[in-house]
């Protein structure tokens, strides 16, 4: 059967949707910004946050953990798209 919503209720979307369309907008705008930073610096601008290699070791297992993330006014705008996504669906 049907789910029956009254107005003004939506059904809850599931929060990896969320993950998912702020990678693929992140993706886009950071592909955008790298395809027209030619034309404009501005937009080649970036800030670049790392958190270098940290190993845990166990003796038998080994482990090494690292992140590092490059945001540009692009990308930022490819976050907010797919936030604006997901609020409308």
């Amino acid at each position: 059967g049907g789910l029956l919503l009254s107005k003004g209720l939506k059904a809850s979307r599931p929060p990896w949707l969320l993950v998912v369309l702020l990678l693929v907008g992140g993706l886009a705008g950071s592909a955008l910004g790298d395809s027209v930073a030619v034309f404009s610096p501005f937009l080649s601008n970036a800030s670049r946050v790392s958190l270098g290699p940290v190993t845990l070791n166990l003796g038998f297992f080994h482990l090494t953990f690292g992140l590092g993330l490059v945001i540009g006014p692009l990308t930022v705008l490819g976050f907010i798209a797919g936030y604006l996504v997901y609020r409308r669906l």
